[in-house]
């Protein structure tokens, strides 16, 4: 019993905290459930740092292998004379970590706090049981240990492809049977470049929180942004799993006994491209007083996989199915709030599941092609084209026209991420880009090219001083623009878009363009990565 108890503390997960239960009973609230971090003995404190040590440098030689065997090849080391010797100090170092592993698992056995730990995991994986799994969440370790507590399959058809979901994808070019075989030969070398390019580091750029040494570097301040949403606001970590066998990590956040409408709304937060639950922009609405319910993309943290759109959307996708089927909200008691490449996935979610009571991006853009041609050099256009087309389309604005319901778009006016110039150009912003096709999709009669460019004067204001005297200058009647639009709608022409302002004077066109610009999108003076604070944090425009 006690050889196969420390083979268990050899093969467990790190412990990293421990969280004091819940107590209805104690009078401190919150506060009653602060925990304390693990403290490991001398023997698996130091075992454990030369593993970690170990593991940094593999993540290093990882990432940097195309330089290292390129430099070893140029100095003749790749051949068997020399590979020989290397494999044996490559087998001796192996050995000397397995020793340490086992020294480490022999400290986890002395410490009475792990074996505690071990004894709940291991009843947990047998029972997963309610009562089990509250004994398992006072404890924060290695995700991959986690048991699941929800799958795509439960509510879904297992039968369906494990390919995934439907994504929106580019309407291919007509051409001829033998055009197109021609056309396939000749591009052929562009798909393998693509392909390389997407799968070494362009994936890795664009989204760069899937790299494992940043996620080493941030790993105190996540566990310390996951002990404050667990012991603070009660947090429940989950592990889901979506229909391509992705686990995805969760935080939920229930604020429905608290009372209030808030506390009734669920907002599942879609994070940026180096963005975690645990100190992104779940922050926002938590503070504002909503349920929230936080994740994080494929390959990020505790998530598993890559991100690539096809892996955003079936995460998304189990996310929503969680909320509705185990945590019991209505689609429409359902809003999403992403911040800047988020909003992709909350653009998928929104066209697939229009029931959802509405929809807030906030510094995101309407197409990746855009910001991606600003970084790459000129002469790799058809490269970073066809890559972009083919596996990273990121086609924000094309999935938000499919979405009937309300929508709020959240501008930073010195956005440095998502401007193809600079953070100087508010013009340059792609939100803008986002905001006009929004509009001239729901309200083609009113977007003429007078509308058009009145909207865009709007936009290029840099302060709220410069927004008022555009606003000004038209003489923009709210209460009649929302007398037009109301009366539009009365006539039973609900759905978009509609066509009113059809017979309408210019100067009619233009206030309503103006004002349905400001009620679509509000302004934030600040750059791409502050974090936005709640009283900024508002429901999408109702008519």
């Amino acid at each position: 019993m006690a050889g196969w108890m420390w083979l268990r503390c050899v093969l467990g997960p790190h412990l990293q905290r421990i969280h004091r239960s819940t107590d209805p009973s104690r009078p401190e609230g919150r506060a009653g459930r602060r925990g304390w971090n693990y403290q490991p003995r001398s023997l698996e404190k130091h075992s454990d740092s030369i593993l970690s040590w170990a593991s940094a440098l593999w993540s290093l030689s990882y990432y940097s292998s195309p330089l290292l065997l390129c430099y070893l090849y140029r100095k003749g080391y790749i051949c068997s004379s020399k590979l020989v010797p290397v494999s044996q100090y490559v087998g001796t170092v192996l050995v000397c970590l397995l020793g340490v592993a086992c020294l480490r698992g022999l400290g986890r056995w002395k410490n009475s706090e792990y074996l505690q730990f071990i004894s709940i995991l291991d009843e947990n994986k047998d029972n997963h049981t309610p009562a089990n799994k509250k004994k398992l969440r006072c404890y924060d370790f290695d995700f991959s240990y986690w048991p699941s507590d929800f799958s795509w399959s439960e509510f879904s058809n297992p039968k369906l492809s494990k390919a995934g979901v439907s994504l929106l994808k580019p309407e291919p070019r007509l051409r001829g049977a033998a055009d197109s075989v021609l056309h396939s030969v000749r591009t052929l070398p562009c798909h393998i470049i693509s392909f390389l390019i997407v799968h070494s580091f362009g994936r890795r750029m664009l989204y760069p929180g899937s790299v494992g040494l940043l996620q080493k570097a941030m790993r105190p301040m996540l566990q310390q942004g996951q002990a404050r949403l667990i012991e603070e606001f009660d947090g429940q970590r989950n592990k889901l799993v979506a229909c391509d066998g992705n686990e995805i990590d969760t935080m939920f956040v229930d604020r429905r006994r608290e009372g209030g409408q808030k506390g009734q709304t669920l907002v599942i937060c879609c994070e940026g491209n180096a963005g975690f639950y645990e100190v992104g922009c779940m922050n926002t609405p938590l503070e504002g007083g909503y349920s929230v319910l936080g994740w994080n993309h494929p390959g990020f943290a505790g998530s598993t996989g890559v991100p690539f759109p096809q892996n955003e959307a079936n995460a998304m996708d189990v996310v929503i199915q969680y909320a509705v089927h185990r945590l019991g909200f209505q689609l429409s008691d359902i809003v999403v709030y992403a911040w800047s490449i988020g909003g992709f996935t909350a653009s998928w979610a929104v066209m697939s599941y229009p029931e959802i009571q509405s929809v807030v991006l906030d510094a995101s853009f309407d197409d990746l092609l855009p910001l991606a041609l600003k970084v790459m050099p000129d002469s790799w256009k058809p490269l970073v084209q066809h890559a972009v087309r083919q596996y990273m389309n990121l086609n924000n604005a094309d999935q938000l026209l499919k979405y009937q319901g309300p929508v709020l778009l959240i501008r930073r006016t010195r956005d440095e991420i998502i401007t193809t110039t600079g953070p100087e150009d508010v013009m340059s912003n792609r939100g803008n880009d986002l905001l006009l096709k929004l509009l001239q999709f729901r309200y083609p009669k009113i977007m003429t090219e007078e509308g058009v460019r009145v909207v865009r004067q709007w936009l290029g204001s840099s302060n709220p001083i410069e927004e008022a005297s555009v606003y000004s200058g038209y003489e923009v009647d709210d209460d009649w623009c929302v007398s037009v639009l109301q009366s539009y709608q009365a006539e039973g022409d609900v759905l978009f878009p509609w066509s009113v302002g059809e017979d309408m004077a210019m100067e009619g066109r233009r206030q309503l363009a103006l004002f349905l610009a400001r009620k679509y999108m509000r302004n934030f003076e600040t750059t791409h990565c502050t974090p936005l604070p709640a009283s900024e944090f508002h429901s999408p425009w109702r008519l």
